[in-house]
């Protein structure tokens, strides 16, 4: 048990936050386990954006090409917010973390370019 976070493509249209990703036609583009750093962040743009669920437990959220821009620039000087949780675990602050989460930004790009929209959520 503990957080599992993962991004999709979709080519629905869909809102920023709270919508229900079971009924889209969805791919997994990644798959992050135990990065509460991470989560945190994402879970700070959920609730910018009015997303509802306090607990950021099972919600989703689109993610855009300027959320990616921000998002890179924050892991490249390392300043995703420290997040704890108590099935969280950890986030490692590892160069092997960074080139990942820079892996995901890459391909989410890709993805958006391609026409795609992207999202992410988790499960703890």
């Amino acid at each position: 048990m503990g957080l599992v976070m993962y991004a999709y493509t979709t080519t629905a249209d869909i809102p920023s936050v709270d919508f229900d990703m079971h009924s889209l036609p969805c791919e997994e583009i990644h798959y992050w386990r135990k990065h509460p750093n991470l989560h945190g962040w994402m879970e700070c743009l959920y609730h910018e954006r009015g997303g509802a669920d306090m607990d950021f437990n099972c919600a989703t959220l689109r993610l855009t090409p300027q959320d990616l821009d921000r998002l890179e620039r924050d892991v490249r000087v390392g300043v995703l917010p420290y997040t704890r949780g108590f099935f969280f675990g950890e986030s490692q602050l590892t160069s092997e973390e960074r080139d990942d989460d820079l892996e995901f930004i890459a391909g989410a790009r890709e993805a958006i370019a391609a026409g795609l929209n992207v999202f992410y959520t988790s499960w703890w």
